[in-house]
């Protein structure tokens, strides 16, 4: 016994079917993905999102270097350090009072990274 197929007398041209939207948005592109990331990248690091935290945590008042050294375990220049990390990222703003820098915490920023998530 000889197997055979059969085949449609006509075959129908394939149809592109779109099966969703395209992805991507108009207002968030590849440059906006980069910058969004050098968010995300400073606070992948546990040192900084603490610092963040208790940076945020003190309001409109903001902190002091030499308040973040204790509860955050790190030596005043480490601590300096993710400082610069966090305010080059955008996401903290410091103010020279005396010997001391203050930081506060860029809401537009944290907002628009906040965003990003969806």
């Amino acid at each position: 016994m000889s197997s055979t197929t059969s085949k449609p007398a006509t075959m129908a041209a394939a149809i592109p079917v779109a099966c969703c939207a395209p992805v991507g948005s108009a207002t968030f592109d590849v440059d906006d993905a980069a910058e969004l990331a050098k968010g995300f990248a400073a606070l992948a690091d546990p040192v900084r999102l603490h610092l963040l935290s208790l940076i945020t945590a003190t309001g409109a008042a903001g902190a002091c270097v030499c308040d973040l050294v204790e509860p955050s375990g790190r030596s005043q220049p480490t601590v300096s350090h993710h400082l610069k990390v966090l305010r080059d990222a955008g996401l903290v703003v410091s103010e020279k009072r005396g010997t001391w820098a203050w930081y506060h915490v860029q809401q537009q920023r944290l907002a628009a990274l906040k965003t990003a998530l969806g």
